[in-house]
Formats: structure tokens, C-alpha cells, sequence
């Protein structure tokens, strides 16, 4: 089974930068499209961005395109999000997954989570 441990997260201020972190366990996480979801207190976990396997493709949901940045590192089993511009609404808990599509733009991910990681973006 893949563990999946999220960090990176804490409280920023609207403009500023953070970069999440996924160390994913397992021998498969160099042939999985991994992503990071999101949720908001109140609302259900939403997709944020997708990477392919090799990373060459990327997918965002359209209120962080041109914000962050999804990459990966198979070398190290790790997944990343960085972030930039970030607003209050980016406020939630940042989960990492493997989507059991295998396709960057249908972003359904398995049902196994890690414990997430929390970003609280002030104004």
C-alpha cells in the first residue's frame, strides 16, 4: 500500500510563497500521475493540479493556473506544489494522491489519503 506524507504547509500572508511536499512510498510512484487535492473547512476536497508519470504533463485547475507549479522528482518518490501569488482562498488542507485514472486531465484519485497539510493564507 503507498503512503503518502504531505509537509510544507503554514501561514502566509496574500502574495506570498510556499512549496508543498509528497513523499510517496512504494515501488509505483515513478509510473503514477500523481496530484494534489485541496479542502477548504466547509467544502469537499477539490483537484488543485495533476503531473504524468514522467512529468512532462501538467494540469491545473483554472484559479491557480499561472500560480502554482506541480513537479515531481521520481529519483526521490516526491511530488511537489509550489505556490506563488497565493490568496485567501488558497486557505485549506493540501493533499497529495495518485489518480487510479492514469490520465493528467481526469483527476480521480484513489481513496487512500495521507494526513494532509495545512495553508492558511491571511489578508
Amino acid at each position: 500500500q503507498v503512503q503518502l506524507v504531505e509537509s510544507g504547509g503554514g501561514l502566509v500572508q496574500a502574495g506570498g510563497s510556499l512549496r508543498l511536499s509528497c513523499a510517496a512510498s512504494g515501488r509505483t510512484f515513478s509510473s503514477a500521475v500523481m496530484g494534489w487535492f485541496r479542502q477548504a473547512p466547509g467544502k469537499e476536497r477539490e483537484f488543485v493540479a495533476t503531473i504524468s508519470a514522467s512529468g512532462y504533463s501538467t494540469y491545473y485547475t483554472d484559479s491557480v493556473k499561472g500560480r502554482f507549479t506541480i513537479s515531481r522528482d521520481n529519483a526521490k518518490n516526491t511530488v511537489y506544489l509550489q505556490m506563488n501569488s497565493l490568496k485567501p482562498e488558497d486557505t485549506a488542507v493540501y493533499f497529495c494522491n495518485a489518480l487510479k485514472t492514469g490520465i493528467v486531465t481526469l483527476p480521480i484519485p484513489y481513496d487512500v489519503w495521507g494526513q494532509g497539510t495545512q495553508v492558511t493564507v491571511s489578508s
